[in-house]
């Protein structure tokens, strides 16, 4: 369950002193702390971390050039550390890797999977941060709805590039060298009869 800290300047004590196991995150100077994510999230984001990193990352299957992480964490501002599922540098933005206990530098994609603890905040005011920071592209996968709406900045406001539904192909900005089903990111069907 997602907790809001009485604390409203929560620190990054605060972030340090969180229970194991949990994500915690400063969105509008408070802290909140959510449990690891359910089955379907935790797919979307495996599967879609797998594909991109060995494209992007790796180069194996992709053109490279950039880093993609995994549950980074992000100082964007300083009442805001993030923890996005995914977050992407292009090799330009940040040329050599930062050995750090987090990022100050920021990405140029993130990837928020929304789940009924996060979708609020995520929608919203971290939305709102992105695109102050100037990160350039933003994907939101719904595990539940088996959507991914991606966007990019545009003049400092979200455009809306596309939104695709249960096993529709994906070839979007950034990542359009790399054209994939989005049915790879659910559960499968089982075949009842």
């Amino acid at each position: 369950m997602n907790r809001l800290n009485p604390i409203r300047t929560a620190t990054y004590q605060d972030i340090l002193d969180a229970p194991a196991g949990m994500i915690a995150q400063i969105v509008s100077g408070a802290l909140y702390t959510q449990p690891r994510p359910a089955s379907p999230h935790a797919l979307a984001e495996s599967h879609l971390s797998a594909l991109l990193i060995s494209a992007f990352n790796l180069g194996i299957t992709g053109p490279g050039g950039w880093t993609i992480l995994v549950e980074p964490e992000l100082h964007l501002e300083p009442s805001e550390i993030y923890v996005p599922d995914l977050a992407g540098w292009r090799r330009e933005t940040m040329p050599e890797f930062e050995i750090a206990p987090y990022f100050t530098t920021r990405p140029d994609w993130v990837c928020e999977i929304l789940s009924p603890s996060t979708r609020r905040y995520d929608l919203t005011t971290k939305r709102d941060t992105y695109a102050r920071q100037g990160v350039s592209h933003l994907w939101f996968v719904d595990p539940e709805a088996r959507t991914l709406e991606a966007f990019s900045l545009q003049e400092g406001s979200w455009r809306l590039d596309g939104a695709w539904a249960q096993a529709a192909e994906i070839c979007t900005a950034p990542f359009e060298a790399l054209p994939f089903e989005l049915s790879l990111l659910w559960p499968k069907e089982t075949d009842d009869t």
